[in-house]
């Protein structure tokens, strides 16, 4: 949980550490980051009554003849940026998005996501733990060349890894911000890297993904190179991924774990992992939300497609790691298609909602599948009553289309302005003729 602060609080920090500007930070539809800046001295009426501003920008937020907005600060996200000059540095705080009425704003992100966290509340769990594990890529500028830092490859520690030291500042300055992190280390792909923070409530876990990708981007700036959440950039290599662990507790207890069980997993948790993987072909516009994250989703990389669970295998889309004795808090399922370009307020939302109905509507799990399944065939798959995720965005379209439980997990408002911004980006990207295509087709048409 975010550490509790006080208006008074806040209001000496800026003044016993001179700071100057604080920036008010909120998320728009898409998750991309957004902020304006305010002085010292519009400190207090900020903390007590908001700082207005115009939505009608913000992708999925209001219209112009209705686009005043209330950025609140939340005060438990007050932090120092640590790259700001140390003489007047800049200060953050994380703002839930209101309206003039002082009404929860059903656009914000922010707010879909506390509205899945009452939800869980009212069925007997009062935390959903989340771990999400962000892979990214540094590139030595961000021009379309993508000329990678380093040859190196999994947890390679040699000078093939030039961005050790990248790494090792990324996590000093997340542990500034009172960001935990697990571990850090280079992925797969050459040049790609990993960072991974530990796991804590959802709410808060967002915040920190938010700050987390936001750190890894200016560090990398400041040592005069191009960090990228982008899924997919390198053709024949990995894509980065954003495994999501998670779980439910009840009173302190994991309402994941049971000891009798022969995987050790509760009902709960059973109808639990049922319901997303039921309803993974409608998130996927959630999870896996621009043309490019399905270049990502493709047998042969390590993103899983099929849609199955299991205890080892990595080719499923659900795995549940091994019980250790003792560690009973740590029960938990881990969803691995989810990309790190997915607004993670959103993405928390909807696979709570996802599993909840699963719990709520008695779904059973089906045997978890041990074998690669990248090494079936699309007739034994079938066979083994095995769906894939859709294949491009215009199938996620689609399947979200239809899709009450994200309606309901989104709420209205967001549920049909993504659906409208999701379907120009999927127009405006399948019009477009490739390079691919022009070298292959132009000599033999």
């Amino acid at each position: 949980m975010a550490a509790q602060r006080t208006r008074e609080d806040i209001l000496k920090e800026v003044k016993d550490k001179n700071v100057q500007f604080i920036r008010l930070q909120f998320t728009d539809m898409l998750g991309t980051l957004k902020s304006f800046a305010i002085t010292a001295e519009e400190m207090e009426d900020a903390l007590d009554g908001g700082m207005g501003f115009d939505g009608s920008s913000i992708t999925g937020f209001n219209a112009i003849e209705e686009s005043d907005m209330i950025a609140m600060p939340d005060f438990s996200t007050f932090q120092i940026i640590p790259w700001s000059p140390e003489d007047a540095p800049t200060a953050r705080l994380i703002c839930d998005v209101q309206t003039p009425d002082g009404d929860p704003y059903v656009g914000d992100p922010r707010y879909v996501l506390r509205r899945a966290l009452e939800r869980a509340r009212e069925m007997g769990f009062d935390l959903f733990n989340v771990g999400p594990e962000l892979e990214f890529f540094y590139f030595k500028d961000d021009s379309p060349a993508l000329e990678p830092l380093d040859r190196g490859s999994y947890f390679d520690l040699t000078t093939l890894d030039a961005a050790t030291r990248l790494r090792r500042d990324t996590v000093f300055a997340l542990q500034a911000l009172g960001i935990k992190v697990e571990y850090s280390h280079h992925e797969v792909a050459i040049s790609q890297h990993e960072i991974d923070l530990r796991f804590d409530e959802a709410m808060t876990m967002a915040d920190k993904v938010m700050t987390y990708k936001t750190v890894v981007k200016e560090i990398a700036t400041t040592h005069g190179v191009y960090a990228t959440f982008m899924p997919k950039p390198l053709q024949g290599e990995n894509g980065s991924g954003m495994h999501t662990h998670q779980s439910l507790f009840t009173n302190g207890k994991n309402a994941f774990f049971d000891a009798d069980d022969q995987y050790f997993l509760s009902d709960t948790a059973k109808a639990f992992i049922a319901g997303q993987l039921k309803h993974a072909r409608e998130l996927a516009i959630i999870f896996a939300q621009y043309p490019n994250s399905y270049k990502r989703l493709v047998p042969g990389f390590e993103a899983p497609v099929y849609i199955a669970w299991s205890r080892r295998n990595r080719s499923a889309l659900v795995r549940v790691p091994g019980f250790h004795p003792g560690q009973e808090k740590a029960t938990r399922m881990e969803l691995r298609c989810p990309d790190p370009s997915a607004n993670i307020y959103l993405l928390e939302a909807a696979l709570l909602h996802a599993g909840l109905e699963g719990i709520e509507k008695g779904y059973e799990l089906p045997e978890p599948m041990e074998r690669n399944l990248y090494d079936l065939s699309r007739e034994e798959l079938d066979k083994l009553g095995i769906e894939s995720l859709p294949g491009d965005l215009g199938e996620a379209i689609k399947e979200a289309e239809g899709s009450e439980l994200l309606q309901k997990a989104l709420g209205d408002h967001v549920y049909s302005r993504l659906l409208a911004v999701k379907r120009q980006e999927w127009d405006e990207y399948r019009v477009q003729v490739t390079p691919y295509e022009v070298e292959k087709y132009l000599p033999i048409l």
